[in-house]
């Protein structure tokens, strides 16, 4: 009663790493826009694997207008959200991901193999009970916990109130919402090679 719902201040990224950012979409992609492959490249994400579908999710909560490319506009706004906004605006961008045909709703393979993927890539984050629960486990959970109406697919409306309410929600929905930590890996892998 009374209480906000408080969340933990979302990471920064430093304005050294934007410019390296800006400097290496400005030279891998001299049109201006990223395609698919060359998003992949940029992270450092090869073409199959279990990083290539995370990277595909991705790309395409990115791609604002729908048209298969990312410009350099939306691949700022996209990290801006990213690194910087709040609860609510990362759980929409969430959703997008998890959105995979882009239908308003999400139906339980497209929460299962998006969950499957993120399990994958995430494998060694410090989810305590989610990592103990196999992708199927978690999925049928989160529709549980998240489906208000019970029609099979959960709506932005649901998604949102799901996470905001239960603690175990949104520590699931976090593997997705908080992909600072994986765009600073590939950043730092793809540095190595």
């Amino acid at each position: 009663m009374g209480q906000t719902h408080r969340t933990e201040c979302p990471r920064k990224i430093d304005v050294a790493a934007i410019q390296d950012m800006y400097k290496k979409f400005l030279t891998e992609c001299p049109s201006g826009v990223l395609f698919l492959h060359e998003f992949k490249k940029f992270f450092g994400v090869e073409p199959t694997g279990e990083a290539s579908e995370y990277a595909e999710n991705m790309f395409r909560a990115f791609d604002k207008n729908g048209d298969n490319t990312i410009d350099f506009l939306e691949f700022v706004a996209a990290l801006n959200l990213v690194f910087r906004g709040d609860l609510e605006h990362r759980l929409r961008w969430s959703f997008k991901v998890y959105d995979r045909d882009g239908n308003g709703h999400v139906d339980r393979n497209e929460l299962r193999a998006i969950m499957e993927s993120m399990y994958r890539v995430k494998k060694g984050s410090r989810s305590e009970k989610s990592e103990e629960m196999s992708v199927d486990e978690a999925v049928d959970r989160l529709l549980q916990a998240v489906d208000a109406d019970g029609d099979g697919r959960i709506n932005l409306k649901e998604f949102l109130h799901g996470a905001k309410e239960d603690p175990w929600v949104l520590n699931v929905l976090k593997l997705d919402m908080d992909p600072v930590s994986w765009v600073m890996e590939q950043r730092r892998r793809s540095a190595h090679f």
